[in-house]
């Protein structure tokens, strides 16, 4: 009994195997037609949407080639008038450094006889610079600048101007410049006697200072300020805040000295 029962259930299996191994083929066929059918028709659907909206589809690749463009062009035009401004600003400064001539010695081509011949000269070429390249980064250091030469010339009202609107303009976002301009415009009102103008900078730039302007820096020429003006004990209290702050720096050097009297 057992036997046969064993030779129905194996001609069962072999049956059954069979009838997979001959279905296997087919469903394989059946999803890859399936398969195929369903990309063609995908295809075929974006191709009538392509074709009903060609216009539409030309005027945004059309759009798009152009607005690429536009922006390669910006950008090389920006990098050469960034090189441009870059190169002009520098000249500007190297005159600005010039050595001056020694007493005495006989005139030489490029070489200035003193310093207001060499401030004149640079002021022009930092004006060329702002008035050509405002809109650069470039051209607003060149109006600072300005601002500082025109100050050596004695053209203080001219100086003033200059540098109240480059402390008040945006400077490309960034403090480094603007606090420049107002440390430099402290001095200018400190000489001209508005000493609570120049304190209310000073204090500004020693709570917000920046790269080119340190508290340490602030606080020190508003000790002079004091100092100058008798004050003595408020100038002693910074010089010593500075020392503190600024142990091995040079702020911290120079607060030292101011406070052994030298």
């Amino acid at each position: 009994m057992n036997s046969r029962y064993e030779v129905i259930w194996s001609q069962y299996k072999k049956n059954d195997k069979s009838k997979k191994d001959k279905k296997k083929p087919v469903d394989t066929r059946t999803r890859h037609a399936l398969k195929q059918d369903k990309f063609a028709k995908a295809t075929a659907s974006s191709f009538d949407w392509v074709s009903d909206h060609r216009s539409t589809v030309l005027r945004w690749t059309v759009s798009v080639v152009a607005a690429l463009a536009l922006c390669i062009g910006a950008l090389v035009y920006w990098n050469m008038r960034t090189a441009a401004a870059d190169s002009a600003l520098g000249a500007a400064m190297d005159t600005y450094g010039e050595p001056l001539a020694m007493p005495g010695a006989p005139p030489q081509t490029g070489i200035y006889a003193t310093a207001s011949e060499r401030s004149k000269a640079a002021h022009d070429q930092f004006a060329a610079v702002a008035q050509k390249y405002g809109w650069l980064p470039e051209g607003a250091k060149a109006r600072y600048f300005i601002a500082v030469t025109d100050q050596e010339l004695g053209h203080s009202a001219a100086a003033e101007t200059e540098l109240n609107q480059v402390a008040g303009a945006w400077n490309w976002g960034s403090r480094d410049l603007s606090n420049l301009a107002k440390l430099a415009l402290a001095g200018i009102y400190h000489q001209t006697g508005r000493d609570a103008q120049a304190i209310a900078i000073y204090n500004e730039l020693a709570a917000k200072p920046s790269e080119t302007v340190s508290a340490n820096v602030a606080q020190l020429d508003l000790a002079d300020l004091y100092a100058a003006t008798g004050k003595q004990s408020q100038a002693r209290l910074l010089w010593a805040k500075v020392k503190d702050a600024d142990k091995d720096g040079a702020a911290g050097m120079i607060a030292t000295q101011k406070l052994a009297g030298k």
